[in-house]
């Protein structure tokens, strides 16, 4: 009986010398949300071979953390980690845009363009933050017809 309380006194002892060691550790960075679009950019928005890109800013600006998906649907649910991160140290208040097009390069606006922001700074540990991008530069123009074509009606 003896050494069966030992054995179980030593056991407890380590078990919880085991959980004192082991500190759960909460990630530095860890983002959650989604990405809106009004009805009547929806179309744009969900073009073939569209992405939207899911930036994390600071206070300076500067990208942090970036997200890219490629034909995105929406209402678009997202979650940035610690594998997004660009920048080392994270420090303050962060910033979040969105930037959807179809030419794949950030921080160049183009027409047909569609982005927004969310209106509040985020901390390095949000969840279920709401970005709507909202604005569009410009009117995406499709390609005319054949007729009229400058080209083609001076050749007559």
């Amino acid at each position: 009986m003896k050494k069966i309380l030992i054995l179980i006194t030593l056991v407890s002892v380590v078990a919880c010398v085991f959980c004192a060691m082991r500190k759960v550790r909460e990630a530095r960075f860890h983002v959650t949300g989604t990405v809106t679009v009004p009805a009547r950019l929806a179309k744009v928005a969900e073009a073939d071979n569209n992405s939207c890109a899911i930036i994390v800013k600071n206070a300076a600006d500067v990208p942090v953390a970036i997200k890219r998906v490629v034909n995105p649907k929406f209402p678009l649910e997202f979650q940035l980690g610690e594998d997004d991160l660009l920048a080392s140290t994270l420090e303050g208040d962060l910033k979040l845009e969105v930037q959807i097009n179809s030419h794949g390069k950030l921080g160049v606006i183009k027409e047909g363009d569609i982005f927004g922001a969310a209106e509040n700074t985020i901390k390095s540990n949000t969840k279920d933050v709401v970005v709507q991008a909202d604005k569009m530069t410009g009117m995406p123009r499709l390609a005319r017809s054949s007729r009229g074509n400058f080209f083609r009606t001076a050749a007559r």
